[in-house]
């Protein structure tokens, strides 16, 4: 098979690359071109499509990001590439396997000189690519994660914690409001909350205010996906960032709530429901928490998603280190710093 390997995002074709992804069993908004145009015009964030064609037929498919801390010269040990829910290969081609395997050298060829390490985070069984993955250099590291069937308001509520439903009913009893944002400065009021979450008590790195005002313009238009948040007496106590896939799936991608300070209202709680809600009444099929840990290791949010009632499964990622040696010097960096903000 005579495959042609497009890797400039100028050369290809937006439409066909979107066609590509919704018409796919596999399609995940992550993969889509609303999130090429998210991760290109946020800083911090390198976009790396990859599409394979044959005789005009788009083959496969992959929207890697490459993500950086800092823009001065530590930005390539901060550098990782990471790919959503990709790579996706027409499933009509017998010769699966190679496409797959063409676009693993081809992404490898653009980032291994710009990233430490790459990781693919599955959103699907992939024990049939498995074997492929390994020959190039990649590890299968086991990842758990929950999916919540929102087919239907009655699935939901039979499967959800009976503690869960009493603080949702609570919470909105209590004054809670869950709402749109009214304006991009009450977007800002829940990244607040994330960048204090994320610098206390998460440890992990967020994307900056431009990515999730970013975020919010193309919310607006319909497109990519939601902003909920959890208001009390005109306050923003708590949200959710969540991008959607036409009716098949809605993600948690980021969520908080201030839940020490207003305890008898759960915001956090709420506004994980915000989300399940809005796919209950738009007829999303899945809500998706993109994630709780690593198999038999505490994970000390797990228990609270468990309850709204997901089907646990394991779908892993795939991991490559590019650099072994500027790795290490990564990870030793990153726990020294950890430790320090403990302190």
């Amino acid at each position: 098979m005579q495959t042609r390997i497009i890797s400039d995002y100028k050369k290809i074709d937006f439409e066909r690359w979107n066609d590509f992804v919704n018409n796919h069993p596999k399609g995940t908004v992550f993969q889509s071109v609303e999130m090429f145009q998210l991760f290109k015009n946020s800083r911090k964030f390198d976009p790396v499509p990859v599409m394979t064609m044959e005789d005009g037929k788009v083959t496969g498919l992959l929207l890697a990001v490459i993500i950086r801390e800092y823009s001065n010269f530590m930005g390539y040990f901060s550098a990782r590439t990471v790919v959503y829910g990709g790579p996706l290969i027409d499933i009509e081609l017998k010769e699966t396997d190679q496409v797959l395997d063409e676009l693993l050298k081809e992404l490898i060829f653009r980032v291994k000189n710009k990233s430490v390490f790459i990781q693919f985070r599955n959103f699907t069984d992939v024990h049939d690519s498995k074997k492929v993955f390994l020959q190039n250099g990649f590890r299968y590291l086991e990842r758990l994660n929950y999916l919540v069937d929102t087919s239907s308001e009655e699935v939901v509520k039979q499967r959800i914690s009976s503690s869960k439903l009493r603080q949702i009913k609570k919470g909105l009893k209590a004054g809670a409001v869950i709402a749109e944002p009214e304006s991009v400065k009450e977007v800002k009021e829940f990244y607040e909350i994330l960048v204090y979450l994320y610098k206390y008590k998460v440890k992990k790195p967020l994307p900056g205010w431009n990515f999730f005002e970013n975020f919010y313009e193309q919310s607006k238009t319909g497109k990519l996906g939601i902003i909920r948040l959890v208001k009390y007496n005109d306050r923003v106590i708590g949200g959710i960032l969540s991008p959607v896939f036409n009716n098949k799936s809605i993600y948690e991608w980021y969520v908080c709530g201030l839940d020490e300070e207003f305890k008898n209202l759960y915001p956090s709680v709420l506004a994980t429901w915000a989300a399940i809600d809005y796919a209950l009444k738009n007829n999303i099929l899945t809500f998706d928490f993109m994630g709780v840990g690593v198999p038999n290791r505490d994970y000390g949010v797990r228990e609270f998603k468990a309850k709204f009632g997901g089907d646990l499964v394991n779908y892993g990622r795939f991991g490559r280190i590019n650099n072994k040696f500027v790795y290490v010097i990564t990870e030793v960096g990153f726990n020294i710093l950890s430790l320090l903000k403990k302190i």
